[in-house]
């Protein structure tokens, strides 16, 4: 009988633990025109988020371009997407991610538009997760920006990264 208890209760903490991973969210990502460009496919990972990102042709100018992730999610503000607000930066870190005083929860890589604008991209962020005290599904939720620019992860605030070209909204 106690093994039978000790196998429940195990069985218990794994279903537990299978089920807190959030399922993969899908987020719109729209262009300055207001058209949807492509998707962001965020997945709960037990370090952090792990992000795919797809871009269609035309998506974005070629080249490199900033990415970052914005504390609230509203994109409707189509062509500046500034309602989006700043940099989520729970841990009031400087932004870059070569800076010795960052890098702040916002910052991801850049990602590359090849030369039809299109992208295919995964990375990883151990800086946010989906829910719970670095949460990007809080009460606002939050949004995935492009820059039109690269960020050089060193500049202050946005690493030169230039204004904002397409927003997603996680949640909100």
């Amino acid at each position: 009988m106690k093994h039978c208890i000790a196998a429940l209760a195990c069985a218990g903490l794994i279903a537990g633990a299978s089920s807190a991973l959030a399922e993969p969210l899908e987020v719109d990502i729209i262009g300055g025109e207001g058209t949807s460009i492509g998707t962001a496919t965020l997945h709960d990972a037990p370090t952090g988020v792990l992000m795919r990102i797809e871009i269609g042709e035309d998506g974005l100018e070629p080249g490199w371009h900033g990415m970052h992730l914005h504390s609230v999610g509203d994109c409707s503000d189509v062509g500046t997407f500034k309602l989006s607000k700043g940099h989520i930066n729970f841990d009031d870190q400087e932004h870059g991610l070569l800076n010795e005083n960052g890098p702040d929860n916002a910052d991801l890589p850049n990602i590359h538009a090849d030369d039809d604008g299109a992208v295919s991209a995964e990375l990883l962020t151990t800086l946010v997760s989906m829910t719970g005290d670095r949460g990007l599904l809080d009460e606002d939720g939050s949004a995935l920006v492009i820059h039109a620019n690269e960020d050089d992860h060193m500049t202050q605030p946005i690493g030169g990264a230039g204004g904002r070209v397409a927003c997603g909204v996680i949640g909100g």
